[in-house]
């Protein structure tokens, strides 16, 4: 995974920029795995776009009902499915949420989201050989780990200033 973007961009950062970089970024991706970025989980992409906050299900079914008719739960769940399957959504399992993601990596990319306690902000950093060394020590155990998620709360640098 490369991090050609910041952890959490800067509070006057150029939010239409980069929204349009994910988009393209999900464009790219879907093309180079020949799949199809169906207008529905295009709107379901932008919504999370909108903040680098993660949104609940419902709140994304909220946000898109104001621009379109209301889609089904079952709709935004199977855009949410696919856009996580290629590594285009994370889900924030402390928070039951999804959040949107352009870094360059698929859904098994070893990663950490540090969340910010203050302003509800979401950073995402690499941890494979941290990951991997968890992986180590519980197989070492007889354990099969089948899934890792790494959460860290805390305060992020733009809050502490």
């Amino acid at each position: 995974m490369t991090l050609a973007k910041p952890t959490f961009p800067a509070p006057d950062h150029d939010h239409r920029r980069c929204t349009a970089d994910a988009l393209q970024h999900a464009e790219r991706v879907c093309a180079r795995r020949s799949q199809k970025f169906t207008p529905i989980r295009r709107h379901v992409l932008e919504a999370l776009l909108s903040s680098h906050r993660p949104l609940g299900a419902y709140e994304v079914i909220e946000a898109l009902a104001k621009t379109m008719p209301r889609p089904a739960p079952i709709t935004v769940y199977r855009a949410l499915d696919f856009l996580m399957e290629n590594g285009l959504v994370h889900r924030i399992e402390s928070r039951n949420a999804f959040l949107a993601c352009a870094h360059d990596h698929d859904e098994a990319a070893m990663v950490a989201f540090l969340i910010c306690e203050r302003c509800g902000l979401v950073g995402e950093v690499p941890v494979a050989p941290i990951a991997q060394s968890l992986q180590t020590s519980a197989r070492a155990t007889g354990f099969a780990p089948r899934m890792s998620i790494v959460e860290i709360t805390g305060v992020c640098a733009h809050c502490q200033n």
